[in-house]
């Protein structure tokens, strides 16, 4: 029997209502930390006993590290199995979740990611329907991130949150959140190149100095001084050692996984540098709103395919560039098999859809990025397309 055109529209609302978006975000959430406190331990080759929330792990560790004035960024095989890579300040911040279960710390830990993640999204300026298909596209991506305990889709939402906070003229609550992101990861830093599109950038630069001060000094709390400036020390030692160490699910790691590179990594980061700054200088074009929204998602793909470190759950913030281009734009047909590429190749490839052997020939070819860098291929050539509005305009 048919369903009814009533019917129809009713579980359309249903699904496209952010009361049912909220929820199915909450609840999976919740259902990535159980699954993972309840996955148990593993034995590694070494003897050392580790969990599958490893990433909670460390950021729980790092402040008892921090208290301890031990170097929080060397590695503790004991406790983890990775080193710690973001801020002191960070590390600070995690005391709120430190103390309690593991369970319940994990459990908060991912519903922060995926609510600060939905709530960034909803404030911009596209209609809501489109909105709520692109939290349902991004939703696969987000678990992702979530079952590997990770704080990428915090990422994104803090960097999505500053731009709507800009669009609204809140300059100082948008510097807040670039500089939180960028004391969580230091490529949030991204961030402040949306502020070259808004006014007020002397009180954006004052609100950044003020900012910035308070959250590098806010681990004086625990910390005398001297033990702070020689973690930022160790902070700045560990990332330059670890620079070199991998290609990543990245533009260097598909040319290499593809057709053999194996060096010219400078060349291929100077070249990413140049082609992310070119429509920079569009400087006419600035005062668009299609323009900015253009170039918030060629920002959040960016920093993902060009970062050596990128793995596949760092995804979550490159294909939510993805969808604010697409979600924001007219669906033609060639943008439709190209949303499709992505789904498929970027948010399924990792998944039980297919077949282990098949998850492993992607895993090693890089498969992953590749509909990304054609997306943001496609980006960058529309905003360099863009026609700049006439003098008189």
């Amino acid at each position: 029997m048919l369903i009814s055109f009533e019917k129809r529209e009713r579980v359309h609302d249903f699904f496209l209502n952010q009361r049912t978006l909220l929820s199915v975000y909450s609840l999976l959430a919740i259902t990535a930390s159980i699954q993972l406190f309840l996955a148990g331990t593993h034995t590694s080759g070494e003897g050392y006993v580790y969990t599958d929330y490893n990433n909670y792990v460390i950021f729980r560790q790092s402040y008892f590290h921090l208290l301890c004035r031990k170097n929080i960024y060397m590695l503790f095989p004991a406790e983890q199995w990775d080193l710690y890579k973001y801020s002191p300040t960070f590390a600070l911040a995690m005391g709120l979740l430190a103390h309690l279960p593991d369970l319940v710390g994990l459990s908060i830990w991912n519903l922060f990611n995926a609510l600060v993640l939905f709530s960034a999204i909803r404030m911009l300026p596209i209609a809501k329907s489109q909105l709520s298909l692109l939290l349902w596209f991004i939703l696969i991506e987000l678990l992702t991130s979530m079952q590997n305990s990770q704080s990428n889709g915090l990422m994104a939402g803090l960097l999505i949150a500053a731009f709507t906070c800009l669009e609204r003229k809140k300059v100082g609550i948008a510097v807040l959140w670039v500089v939180v992101a960028s004391f969580i990861k230091v490529y949030g830093a991204i961030g402040f190149c949306l502020f070259l599109f808004y006014p007020d950038k002397v009180r954006s630069m004052l609100y950044s100095v003020l900012w910035i001060l308070l959250f590098a000094a806010v681990p004086l709390l625990v910390t005398p001084f001297h033990i702070l400036l020689w973690q930022y020390h160790n902070w700045i030692v560990m990332m330059a050692e670890d620079q070199s160490i991998s290609y990543g699910l990245s533009v260097m790691g598909w040319l290499h996984t593809w057709f053999g590179a194996s060096s010219g990594k400078s060349i291929v980061n100077i070249t990413g540098i140049v082609l992310f700054l070119l429509p920079f200088g569009r400087f006419r074009l600035y005062q668009d709103y299609s323009y900015k929204l253009l170039m918030l998602a060629l920002m959040l793909i960016w920093v993902i395919i060009f970062n050596h470190k990128a793995e596949s759950p760092t995804y979550i913030i490159a294909v939510a560039g993805v969808g604010i281009w697409y979600f924001s734009e007219q669906a033609l047909v060639w943008r439709k098999v190209l949303m499709a590429f992505v789904f498929v190749f970027t948010c399924l490839s990792p998944s039980d859809i297919f077949p282990e052997v098949i998850r492993h020939y992607f895993e090693a070819h890089t498969v992953k990025a590749l509909p990304c860098i054609v997306v943001w291929t496609v980006i960058w050539v529309e905003i360099m397309r863009m026609k700049t509005p006439s003098i008189n305009q």
